[in-house]
């Protein structure tokens, strides 16, 4: 996400109710997975009982009167014996669910739809759950007035899910730490186009002029980076030339492991990693296409750039969904495909670029670790300015450093591993405090070492989850003559403004 143009932060807590407890006939509690993961900001983000593995949605939408009907087809594995079970879903009228393909009883308490299997599920037991549901889905405004969720636009619709957005439009685990891979198909009426995450594996037109647009997810991702976007586009299909044939190879051999997944490929989609370039996809409102035409010619050499300092690019296709500013209020990461509100500007580029190896793939596991997601987008933009001829970072953490209150006013209002409360997990002390503490890491260690942990760790936690205390570990110990003591401390942990380094 990128607070360089949003009209406000994006990110807080919508208001979680807890479901009722599932009991046997003698009243007392069986086997039922939590109503939450306990997350420290969104305690009731996410279920326990269960990790998914796919999300198979099939979705019809209507602007006019903005009705979204849907069935969502969800295969995860029990993590413990289950006689019930929740799924994360905001609004929506539920129309019928099964599990194993036998009807199953449902109730709803809020955002938690409670599903009573007619069997129990046994510890490592993979199933599939499907929910078909209907309605008009809601726009979600968090406590520091910015909206997420099913986001109405002129000619469509915008669904963003950061941090629980995604629940608005789909039942699901809705918690960064439980990634999966995704089939999306959309059907729209005649004249709009639907575009997702991932790859376009077929657009089918039916006789009455309404269209299909099938998108298919081979590579893990967080329900919160999880996108549709309805609407009038232009489209373009670039093709990025990979950094090597080794990984296209590698992304090839992620789509041939998931194969089972897809849906099948008529020919319309947007290239092949296997042919040695990555497919780009790129949608733009007509409105935005003048304006955003030089910014986007640059992908090409952003994601270029982006390699050489972290590493192979993750998945296996990129692009942008670029809707008009009064749609949308802020640009965000959604995997493979970043959300911009009108024509982004080159820094927000690189921002969101940066989020697909810092957010998309390496993802955080509690909603506190944010400040890994943007600490280094945001320190991205110090690099790019630094690489392009402009500030070197040196001098852009020392201007920080030395006259940050006059643009940040709560820039040392509290540590960037340690946000006050949910409603400021976007603020900046977790962008630019945060691109500070990364700094601090590069001046003691040296740029040689620095470039070998970034790329290191976007490495080793590649399409995974990773915690704050994950990262201050792989730090010391690629660097285990350093002493990170003071860093940890004062930057990350501490409150107030430390002393100069």
């Amino acid at each position: 996400m990128s607070r360089s143009v949003r009209l406000v932060p994006a990110v807080a807590a919508a208001t979680l109710v807890l479901a009722l407890t599932a009991c046997d006939d003698e009243g007392a509690p069986d086997a039922s997975g939590a109503p939450g993961l306990g997350d420290p900001y969104f305690p009731k983000a996410g279920n326990g009982g269960y990790d998914v593995s796919h999300y198979g949605l099939t979705l019809a939408y209507t602007p006019e009167g903005n009705r979204l009907s849907g069935t969502a087809a969800v295969t995860a594995r029990a993590t413990e014996d289950l006689a019930a079970f929740d799924l994360d879903l905001a609004g929506m009228e539920v129309e019928a669910v099964t599990v194993e393909g036998g009807a199953a009883e449902f109730r709803r308490d809020g955002q938690e739809l409670i599903v009573r299997p007619r069997d129990t599920l046994s510890e490592g037991e993979t199933f599939e759950v499907r929910v078909r549901y209907s309605g008009s889905p809601r726009t979600i405004t968090d406590s520091d007035g910015s909206k997420e969720g099913w986001l109405r636009t002129e000619d469509g619709a915008l669904a963003l899910g950061e941090p629980n957005g995604s629940m608005a439009w789909f039942p699901g685990n809705h918690h960064p730490s439980d990634k999966a891979s995704y089939d999306v198909a959309v059907t729209v009426p005649k004249g709009l186009t639907a575009v997702s995450n991932g790859e376009l594996r077929s657009e089918r037109r039916a006789d009455d002029g309404r269209t299909t647009f099938a998108w298919h997810a081979a590579e893990p991702m967080a329900s919160y980076v999880a996108t549709v976007a309805i609407g009038r586009y232009t489209v373009t299909r670039p093709t990025v030339t990979r950094t090597s044939d080794a990984d296209a190879d590698a992304e090839a051999q992620v789509e041939a492991d998931t194969e089972a997944d897809a849906a099948p490929d008529t020919g319309a989609g947007s290239g092949s990693a296997a042919e040695g370039g990555l497919p780009v996809y790129v949608a733009v409102d007509p409105s935005q296409v003048a304006a955003s035409r030089k910014v986007l010619a640059r992908l090409p050499e952003v994601m270029e750039w982006a390699e050489t300092n972290f590493g192979p690019y993750p998945f296996s296709s990129a692009g942008a969904i670029v809707d008009r500013p009064e749609d949308v209020e802020y640009a965000l990461e959604t995997q493979n495909r970043p959300v911009y509100p009108g024509a982004p500007d080159l820094e927000t580029l690189v921002h969101e670029t940066a989020h697909q190896w810092f957010g998309d793939s390496v993802t955080p596991k509690n909603w506190q670790d944010m400040w890994l997601n943007e600490s280094f987008a945001t320190y991205a933009e110090w690099l790019w300015a630094e690489d392009e001829g402009g500030a070197t970072a040196e001098e852009t953490f020392t201007e920080l450093y030395d006259h940050g209150e006059d643009e940040y006013e709560d820039l040392w209002a509290f540590p960037p591993a340690k946000p006050t409360t949910a409603a400021h997990i976007s603020d900046s002390p977790v962008y630019q405090r945060g691109a500070m503490v990364i700094h601090r890491i590069r001046t003691t260690v040296g740029d040689d070492a620095f470039y070998d942990i970034v790329q290191g760790w976007a490495a080793a936690h590649r399409h995974g989850n990773a915690s704050t205390g994950d990262f201050t570990a792989y730090v010391e110990q690629q660097a285990p003559d350093e002493d990170f003591t003071d860093i940890w401390a004062d930057w990350l942990y501490g409150e107030g403004k430390p002393e100069r380094p």
